[in-house]
């Protein structure tokens, strides 16, 4: 039977992280009016912020995120253009685009618009009838290719978003987090920066119809350059903005907000806190050893551990008594153990908010103990186990 373990971190007394239990752990280190909201550090995946993160919401305009990841990944891998062109079907301009009432980049009916502009429709005007003919073109139907926008959230590790539909209108089973939008935001913006440049054009002008960027927060001179704001009458007024500070950049997402004010103050409020807020610390070298696990039935009782490579975290640049740092593994860890083998994780907690997360592996070769040894530790193991 496998039990979860604790142990001991080396060496962070001195960075004021303290081995306590999560249970112990301080409140959040910043408050927003936000039902849910969900902010991650570009550079190293270190979550920053987490408030009701994995609640199901409806997507609305940020499903976009997910139309676009399907788009360029499309072209990324040569199965489409910038300069194909597709054409705008009445389903497309009824649905999405003058005559919806929706946001659109005013395509006219039954003409063809390239890849490129329906892009830059997309991500600049959040143009429903622009999402609707690429899906149309790529896959045939808007349904077909939201199947295909479920199936790469997947692929991505995404496993509480399913779409409907291209555009994040409503639709009965259409749901992500603020987490996942966060995480699928850092993807767009490390995999394609050819195209992420395009969620900071401040402007786009199609049909002879010139339309400011939708994102509130470009215009806020926060160092703003991306990615998309939504609203739906389920979840209220939500974004997903990232901002590039001094060198850091932080990707942040919320929902639940009651209006477009406060939902641009409240992102406004969240990303310049977690731009200014941390620095990037590395609190392990390259294989330097961060801890121990307990080794049953081997020549010795415990092995050390390493990550592959520098442990980077951001942390809190004051109330770094608030952090929390353990290693956990599922154990006892059974002799023989080989060098290199993944053992367990550091987890490193900001209030009650898992931050980070590095796998742990064995820093050396531990084998087989003794007959006596193996006794002694089958002994120690009965007698344990009956007290779990």
């Amino acid at each position: 039977m496998q039990f979860r373990f604790f142990s001991p971190v080396a060496g962070l007394l001195g960075l004021g992280l303290l081995l306590l239990s999560l249970a112990s752990a301080s409140a959040q280190l910043f408050e927003t009016k936000a039902a849910q909201a969900f902010m991650i550090d570009a550079e190293t995946g270190t979550v920053l912020f987490a408030k009701d993160a994995d609640k199901p919401i409806p997507p609305a305009s940020m499903a976009k995120l997910m139309t676009m990841e399907v788009v360029f990944n499309a072209i990324k891998s040569g199965r489409m253009t910038l300069g194909d062109t597709f054409v705008v079907s009445e389903n497309a301009w009824r649905t999405g685009g003058a005559p919806s009432g929706t946001s659109t980049m005013f395509a006219k009916l039954k003409s063809a618009v390239s890849v490129g502009d329906l892009i830059q429709g997309v991500t600049v005007q959040a143009a429903n009838d622009g999402c609707i003919v690429l899906a149309e073109g790529m896959a045939g139907s808007e349904a077909n290719f939201a199947a295909q926008m479920t199936e790469r959230a997947r692929q991505l590790g995404l496993q509480k978003s399913t779409f409907v539909n291209a555009t994040g209108l409503p639709a009965d089973g259409q749901q992500t987090t603020v987490r996942e939008l966060a995480l699928l935001a850092l993807h767009l913006w490390r995999d394609y920066p050819e195209f992420f440049r395009y969620y900071g054009q401040p402007e786009f002008t199609w049909n002879k119809i010139t339309q400011r960027n939708r994102n509130p927060l470009l215009a806020m001179g926060i160092g703003a350059d991306g990615f998309v704001a939504g609203t739906s009458e389920a979840a209220g007024f939500g974004i997903v903005g990232t901002v590039s500070h001094n060198g850091t950049r932080v990707i942040a997402a919320m929902s639940g907000l009651a209006s477009d004010r406060e939902r641009s103050e409240e992102a406004r409020k969240l990303l310049d806190w977690g731009s200014r807020s941390f620095e990037k610390t590395e609190i392990f070298a390259k294989d330097e050893v961060v801890g121990e696990a307990a080794v049953f039935g081997g020549a010795k009782s415990g092995v050390a551990l390493k990550a592959k490579g520098p442990v980077e975290i951001f942390l809190p640049i004051a109330n770094r008594d608030r952090l929390t740092a353990k290693i956990v593994y599922d154990g006892p860890v059974s002799a023989p153990v080989e060098a290199g083998q993944p053992v367990g994780a550091l987890r490193v907690w900001i209030g009650d908010t898992l931050s980070q997360e590095t796998p742990l592996f064995a820093a050396e070769s531990v084998g087989v103990g003794t007959l006596p040894q193996r006794a002694l530790d089958a002994a120690k193991e009965l007698a344990v186990g009956w007290l779990r």
